[in-house]
């Protein structure tokens, strides 16, 4: 019986702000997307200076170059997936927060209301443990009051859904919001 959902922060519960950036401002404009991943590809092979890239990118969208420069560089919260979670998760299962992070990413990434819902987190920086090693799985789960067989993990990185599998964790892989929630619901 599953007793508690465990997610980890970042490509999960937090999104680059690129993703809510590139939603808002390209959309589905196939042309710009390219134009955009040209400039990409040229910054990257040296043919032009990261802040040529910002400059031509703020131009072609018509964006202030720190916009653009906040949303390649920073992090925001998958608004949706924790919408899910405070509405449907939290009245009947714990929540866990698993995350190879070198900083506390519960009062720097989201607010107030949002880090309330994690009943227990697990960061490597605390606890000296990184995703894949099987014990930071045990350790959330003992955190959370749970045996491993009591928890889903969400996760993007397929390795560390079977690392969780391996100590009797079942898993989603995180590719998107929508397919992650009808994961979750098949569970429930």
């Amino acid at each position: 019986m599953i007793k508690a959902i465990v997610f980890d922060c970042f490509g999960v519960l937090a999104e680059d702000a690129w993703l809510p950036f590139k939603r808002q401002y390209i959309g589905n404009d196939l042309s710009l997307a390219t134009q955009i991943a040209d400039l990409g590809k040229q910054n990257e092979y040296g043919f032009i200076t990261n802040n040529e890239y910002f400059r031509s990118v703020s131009d072609l969208l018509g964006v202030p170059e720190p916009t653009l420069k906040r949303a390649l560089t920073h992090k925001v919260p998958n608004a949706q997936l924790l919408a899910y979670i405070t509405a449907t998760l939290t009245p009947h299962f714990k929540i866990g927060l698993l995350s190879n992070a070198n900083f506390d990413v519960v009062t720097e990434i989201f607010n107030k209301d949002q880090a309330q819902i994690f009943d227990a987190t697990a960061l490597s920086y605390e606890c000296g443990l990184i995703k894949p090693d099987p014990r930071i799985f045990e350790l959330i789960a003992n955190r959370l009051g749970v045996l491993p067989s009591e928890c889903i993990l969400v996760d993007d990185v397929e390795r560390y859904c079977t690392a969780a599998e391996q100590v009797g964790m079942k898993s989603i892989v995180y590719q998107n919001t929508d397919q992650t929630i009808a994961d979750i619901n098949q569970f429930l």
